[in-house]
Protein backbone atom coordinates (compact mmCIF):
# COMPACT_ATOMS: atom_id res chain seq x y z
CA UNK A 1 0.00 0.00 0.00
CA UNK A 2 1.31 3.47 -0.89
CA UNK A 3 0.71 6.72 0.98
CA UNK A 4 -0.15 10.07 -0.61
CA UNK A 5 3.54 10.75 -1.37
CA UNK A 6 4.12 7.42 -3.08
CA UNK A 7 5.95 5.73 -0.20
CA UNK A 8 5.20 2.06 0.43
CA UNK A 9 4.22 1.09 3.97
CA UNK A 10 6.34 -1.54 5.70
CA UNK A 11 5.71 -3.74 8.74
CA UNK A 12 8.56 -4.72 11.07
CA UNK A 13 8.10 -6.31 14.51
CA UNK A 14 4.34 -5.80 14.11
CA UNK A 15 4.84 -2.03 13.69
CA UNK A 16 3.51 -0.36 10.53
CA UNK A 17 5.86 2.29 9.16
CA UNK A 18 4.85 4.93 6.59
CA UNK A 19 7.79 4.00 4.38
CA UNK A 20 10.40 1.34 3.79
CA UNK A 21 13.04 3.96 4.65
CA UNK A 22 11.49 4.47 8.10
CA UNK A 23 11.48 0.73 8.72
CA UNK A 24 15.16 0.51 7.71
CA UNK A 25 16.04 3.32 10.13
CA UNK A 26 14.11 1.53 12.89
CA UNK A 27 16.18 -1.59 12.24
CA UNK A 28 19.34 0.52 12.40
CA UNK A 29 18.29 2.06 15.73
CA UNK A 30 17.53 -1.38 17.17
CA UNK A 31 21.05 -2.47 16.20
CA UNK A 32 22.62 0.71 17.66
CA UNK A 33 20.76 0.16 20.96
CA UNK A 34 21.79 -3.49 21.12
CA UNK A 35 25.40 -2.48 20.38
CA UNK A 36 25.14 0.14 23.17
CA UNK A 37 25.83 2.98 20.74
CA UNK A 38 22.64 4.76 21.86
CA UNK A 39 20.78 4.62 25.17
CA UNK A 40 17.27 4.20 23.74
CA UNK A 41 14.77 5.47 21.18
CA UNK A 42 11.06 6.17 20.82
CA UNK A 43 8.75 5.89 17.85
CA UNK A 44 6.45 8.72 16.79
CA UNK A 45 7.19 11.25 19.57
CA UNK A 46 4.58 14.02 19.62
CA UNK A 47 5.30 17.71 20.15
CA UNK A 48 2.79 20.50 20.67
CA UNK A 49 3.87 23.40 18.48
CA UNK A 50 1.03 25.74 19.42
CA UNK A 51 -1.64 25.41 22.06
CA UNK A 52 -5.34 25.68 21.19
CA UNK A 53 -6.82 29.14 21.67
CA UNK A 54 -9.96 31.23 21.18
CA UNK A 55 -10.10 34.56 19.40
CA UNK A 56 -13.18 36.57 18.48
CA UNK A 57 -15.40 33.65 19.44
CA UNK A 58 -13.58 31.22 17.14
CA UNK A 59 -11.71 28.22 18.52
CA UNK A 60 -8.37 27.35 16.94
CA UNK A 61 -7.14 23.78 17.41
CA UNK A 62 -3.67 23.10 18.71
CA UNK A 63 -0.91 22.28 16.23
CA UNK A 64 0.99 19.07 16.90
CA UNK A 65 4.00 17.62 15.13
CA UNK A 66 4.71 13.91 15.19
CA UNK A 67 8.30 13.03 14.33
CA UNK A 68 9.44 9.56 13.30
CA UNK A 69 12.01 8.91 16.05
CA UNK A 70 13.36 10.34 19.30
CA UNK A 71 16.87 9.11 20.08
CA UNK A 72 18.45 9.20 23.53
CA UNK A 73 22.21 9.38 23.03
CA UNK A 74 24.79 8.06 25.48
CA UNK A 75 25.97 11.60 26.29
CA UNK A 76 22.48 12.61 27.44
CA UNK A 77 21.56 14.56 24.33
CA UNK A 78 18.31 13.93 22.51
CA UNK A 79 17.93 13.88 18.76
CA UNK A 80 14.66 14.06 16.89
CA UNK A 81 14.78 12.34 13.49
CA UNK A 82 12.32 12.53 10.65
CA UNK A 83 12.69 10.43 7.51
CA UNK A 84 11.61 12.44 4.48
CA UNK A 85 11.36 11.64 0.81
CA UNK A 86 10.08 15.13 0.10
CA UNK A 87 9.76 18.26 2.23
CA UNK A 88 6.25 19.66 1.96
CA UNK A 89 5.21 23.26 2.64
CA UNK A 90 3.26 22.08 5.68
CA UNK A 91 6.32 20.31 7.09
CA UNK A 92 8.53 23.36 6.43
CA UNK A 93 6.21 25.45 8.62
CA UNK A 94 6.04 22.81 11.36
CA UNK A 95 9.84 22.56 11.31
CA UNK A 96 10.18 26.30 11.94
CA UNK A 97 7.70 26.13 14.82
CA UNK A 98 9.54 23.11 16.28
CA UNK A 99 12.95 24.78 16.02
CA UNK A 100 11.63 27.88 17.78
CA UNK A 101 9.99 26.03 20.67
CA UNK A 102 12.24 23.03 21.38
CA UNK A 103 15.93 22.75 22.22
CA UNK A 104 16.24 19.19 20.87
CA UNK A 105 17.86 19.02 17.46
CA UNK A 106 15.73 18.01 14.49
CA UNK A 107 17.52 15.94 11.88
CA UNK A 108 15.97 15.21 8.51
CA UNK A 109 17.18 12.11 6.73
CA UNK A 110 16.54 10.72 3.30
CA UNK A 111 17.33 7.16 2.27
CA UNK A 112 19.54 6.69 -0.77
CA UNK A 113 19.90 3.08 -1.88
CA UNK A 114 23.57 3.66 -2.72
CA UNK A 115 24.66 5.94 0.14
CA UNK A 116 22.28 4.89 2.92
CA UNK A 117 20.78 7.63 5.12
CA UNK A 118 21.86 11.14 4.23
CA UNK A 119 20.97 14.37 5.98
CA UNK A 120 18.78 16.83 4.07
CA UNK A 121 18.10 20.47 4.75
Amino acid sequence: MKNKYGAKKAIVDGITFDSIAESKYYEQLKWLKQAKQIKDFELQPKFTLQEAFKKNGKTFRKIDYKADFKIYNLDGTIEIVDIKGKITKEFAIKRKLFERKYLDSLTLLKYDKYKGFIEVN
